[in-house]
C-alpha cells in the first residue's frame, strides 16, 4: 500500500510539476504577443499589392526567358539538322 500512495505521490507531483510549467510558457507568451508591434490594415494592404504585383512581375520575366530560350534552342536545332543532315 505504500508503494502505491509514493507512487501516486510521484505522479502527481510530475503532474503538478508539468501544469506549472505549461502555465508559465502560457504566460510568457502572452507577455511577448504583448510586446509585438502588428501591422496595420493599411500596411497590409500595401504589402499584400507589393507582393501581388511582383509576383507578376517575376513571373512575367521568367515567361520571357523561357521564351527567347526556347527559340535559341529551336534555332540551335535547325542549325544543327542542316548540318547533319
Amino acid at each position: 500500500m505504500k508503494k502505491d500512495k509514493k507512487m501516486q505521490a510521484k505522479v502527481d507531483l510530475k503532474s503538478n510539476m508539468a501544469r506549472k510549467k505549461r502555465v508559465f510558457f502560457l504566460r510568457q507568451v502572452q507577455q511577448e504577443l504583448k510586446k509585438v508591434t502588428w501591422t496595420t490594415k493599411e500596411e497590409l494592404k500595401t504589402c499584400t499589392k507589393i507582393v501581388i504585383i511582383s509576383t507578376f512581375v517575376l513571373s512575367l520575366g521568367i515567361f520571357a526567358a523561357d521564351v527567347i530560350i526556347q527559340g535559341a534552342l529551336q534555332v540551335v536545332s535547325s542549325v544543327a539538322k542542316v548540318l547533319g543532315g
